[in-house]
C-alpha cells in the first residue's frame, strides 16, 4: 500500500470516527424526508384535481410546493450533519425561492399535455386510456388490450380528443325508418326511451329531430346527455332498447335498397336477354 492510498484510508477513518453517526443520521433523514415529501406531493396533486381550477394552474402549484418540500428536506439534512453555516442556509432559501418563482411565472407558458392519468383520449389513430406520463412519452392502454408508448412531441404536434375534459357527453342516436311508418309514433318512442333511462340527464332535456330525408328512409336523430364515465354503456343499452321497443310497437327499420331498371334491347342493337340477365352478344 503506497503512501497516498494510506493517507486516503486514514482520512476516511477520521471522518467516520468523528462524523459517522451524523452522516448515518443525515442519510436516514434525507431518504425518509424525500419519501415523505414525495408522498405529500402525490396527496397534494390528488387534492388539486378535485378543485375547480385550471389544469395549468394546478400543475404550477403542485410543482412549486414540491420544490419547496425537497429544499426543506435538504436544509434539515444539512443542519443534522453539521453544516450550520448561515451562508449555506441563505443559499438554500435563495435557491428555493428562485425555483418557486421560475415555476410559478413560466409554468403556464410552457407546453403541457392536456390530459392526466385515467383520461380516455384519442391522438392520431390511437384510442385508449392514459396509464402514465413521463417527460418523454405517454403510456396508453387501448381497449383491445395493447399498451402503446407515444412520444409527447407527437402528441403536442397532432390533434387530440380528451373524452374526460368535460364532465358530460352527448349521445347521438341515429335511427332510420321507412317512409310508410308512423313518424310521430317513432319520435315519441325514441324520446320516451331516453327519458326512461336513469343515466340520461334531465337537463338538457332529451330531444328527437328529423335529421335527414334520404331516398330510402327517414332519419331520426335522438340526442341526450350522460356522464362521461357512463357514455359507452348507456349508448349501447339505448340502441338495444330502441331495437326491441320498435319491434314490439311495429315500427319497421329501413333497409338499404336499390331500384334496378332493366331495359331490353333487340338483337339489332347487339344485346339479347337470357335467364341470367343481359349478355353482350357483340
Amino acid at each position: 500500500m503506497n503512501e497516498v492510498t494510506q493517507q486516503k484510508w486514514e482520512r476516511l477513518g477520521y471522518i467516520l470516527s468523528n462524523y459517522g453517526w451524523d452522516l448515518i443520521l443525515g442519510l436516514i433523514v434525507l431518504v425518509g424526508g424525500l419519501v415523505v415529501a414525495r408522498l405529500l406531493s402525490h396527496l397534494l396533486k390528488s387534492g388539486l384535481t378535485r378543485l375547480p381550477i385550471k389544469p395549468a394552474w394546478s400543475a404550477t402549484v403542485h410543482q412549486t410546493v414540491t420544490v419547496l418540500l425537497y429544499v426543506i428536506v435538504l436544509g434539515i439534512t444539512a443542519d443534522l450533519i453539521g453544516l450550520k453555516s448561515a451562508n449555506l442556509i441563505k443559499l438554500f432559501i435563495v435557491v428555493a425561492l428562485a425555483a418557486a418563482a421560475v415555476i410559478f411565472m413560466f409554468r403556464p407558458y410552457l407546453p403541457s399535455l392536456p390530459f392526466k392519468a385515467g383520461n380516455t383520449i384519442k391522438t392520431g389513430n390511437v384510442l385508449g386510456k392514459v396509464e402514465g406520463t413521463t417527460f418523454l412519452n405517454t403510456r396508453m392502454r387501448t381497449f383491445d388490450g395493447k399498451t402503446v408508448w407515444i412520444p409527447n412531441r407527437l402528441i403536442l404536434n397532432d390533434y387530440l380528443i380528451n373524452y374526460h375534459y368535460t364532465p358530460t357527453r352527448k349521445i347521438h342516436l341515429d335511427v332510420r325508418i321507412r317512409y310508410d311508418q308512423d313518424l310521430m309514433q317513432a319520435k315519441q318512442l325514441l324520446e320516451a326511451l331516453m327519458i326512461e333511462d336513469a343515466r340520461v340527464r334531465k337537463a338538457p332535456r332529451p330531444v328527437v329531430f328529423v335529421t335527414q330525408l334520404l331516398a330510402d328512409c327517414v332519419v331520426l336523430g335522438g340526442r341526450c346527455w350522460v356522464e362521461n364515465l357512463l357514455y359507452w354503456r348507456a349508448r349501447c343499452d339505448l340502441l338495444e332498447k330502441i331495437k326491441l321497443r320498435f319491434d314490439t310497437e311495429g315500427i319497421a327499420f329501413a333497409l338499404p335498397q336499390r331500384d334496378v331498371n332493366i331495359r331490353y334491347y333487340g338483337e339489332e342493337d347487339g344485346f339479347e336477354m337470357d335467364e341470367a340477365g343481359l349478355d353482350d352478344a357483340g
